[in-house]
């Protein structure tokens, strides 16, 4: 960590309140750019997509609950894996407890993973997570939503993620996609983000922007390679005390 300039704290507030300026126009210009998500044009969804859930058999429309708008987590968990992507873990122990106030925002929230419901029940025990989540294993979901890609697609040079715009370092890769359900039943694709667009979904993340060190990935093989499974960390080292009484 490089060495800081250490101010009065007269100082200290006159240069917090430049930062601060810079702050506002970052809410201002991510205000304007949410209008602009919420004025996308919409497609709607003709497949008959059925998935696996801890009651049988549902669609699409049920994972609204009632409400018409739904957020789904495409959480990384191929049906060979024994446990889900650590890293979409990571962002699911942020999301697991916010049901309810979506909820009361009329949107309802679901992770969909292609491994088999049994694995998925084993492992959200395990984690202690309450969301529901459903396994798509069986239709083509996850293929439609560019999340999950066939060997041949990898192989040729075909896979599309994040609409074309982010080479894919796999075949199974991270994503959210929006729904919207209208009175008559029919759903509606609202939105999708992949990638860097994940970013801001996970609180973890931005509490640690706002503390001197950031996120302290700088020199890892790659920026989430210190994330671990939220039970596998180990004690953090003991530091020594600078001070002595």
């Amino acid at each position: 960590m490089q060495q800081h300039k250490i101010v009065s704290r007269e100082e200290w507030i006159v240069a917090r309140k430049a930062l601060m300026a810079g702050e506002k126009e970052l809410t201002q210009a991510r205000e304007a750019l949410s209008r602009q998500r919420r004025e996308l044009p919409w497609v709607k969804v003709d497949k008959p997509y059925l998935f696996d859930g801890p009651s049988g058999k549902v669609t699409l429309g049920d994972l609204f609950k009632g409400r018409p708008q739904l957020v789904v987590q495409h959480i990384m968990f191929a049906p060979e894996w024994d446990v889900a992507c650590k890293s979409c873990s990571f962002w699911a122990d942020g999301y697991d407890r916010m049901a309810p106030h979506l909820a009361a925002r009329d949107t309802a929230m679901a992770g969909i993973s292609r491994a088999p419901l049994a694995k998925l029940e084993a492992f959200k025990q395990r984690m202690g997570w309450t969301f529901d989540w459903v396994s798509s294993g069986d239709n083509d979901f996850n293929y439609d939503y560019g999340v999950t890609f066939t060997r041949e697609q990898m192989d040729k040079g075909e896979a599309q993620y994040n609409f074309g715009t982010t080479p894919p370092y796999g075949d199974e890769l991270p994503g959210i996609s929006v729904f919207y359900r209208d009175d008559s039943g029919a759903v509606f694709h609202t939105y999708s983000t992949f990638a860097r667009g994940l970013d801001m979904m996970n609180a973890a993340y931005h509490y640690l922007d706002l503390t001197p060190l950031g996120r302290h990935e700088e020199g890892l093989p790659y920026p989430m390679d210190w994330v671990r499974l939220r039970d596998q960390y180990q004690p953090a080292p003991v530091q020594a005390s600078c001070c002595h009484g």
